[in-house]
């Protein structure tokens, strides 16, 4: 496996996510920021989570090849996390992501490029 996830003693937790992923193989995936329209907060993180995995096994990788995710949310709020995180387990199974998730990072942001659009999603993944 080119991916290793984990969490070192003495870093803060519970997260739904790991701290640290280390990658061993050499080809690189990026996947460019995937969204999901129209819906929920719930149903978008859902849908963009899909178009991720889409993107990932046009490259030949999966879920399990990701070092990280980042997430762009509209209008951040703590009060969202478990809106968000209906989406996350929704499609967890489905789309073979890992749970606790690879280490990501969740930014509030004012607005994405499209009116309605709530959740952007971005992957880097490693392989073999």
């Amino acid at each position: 496996m080119a991916v290793r996830r984990f969490t070192p003693e003495g870093m803060l937790q519970p997260t739904p996510y790991h701290h640290v992923a280390v990658g061993t193989g050499t080809r690189h995936v990026h996947v460019s920021g995937q969204i999901s329209t129209p819906g929920d907060l719930a149903g978008q993180v859902a849908g963009a989570l899909r178009n991720v995995r889409t993107g990932l096994a046009g490259a030949g990788a999966t879920f399990e090849d990701v070092l990280r995710l980042t997430f762009y949310v509209v209008d951040w709020e703590p009060e969202k996390i478990h809106e968000f995180m209906a989406g996350v387990e929704r499609v967890a199974a489905e789309v073979g992501l890992p749970v606790p998730l690879p280490p990501a990072s969740l930014i509030g942001v004012d607005h994405l490029f499209e009116p309605g659009v709530l959740v952007e999603v971005e992957a880097t993944a490693i392989t073999a």
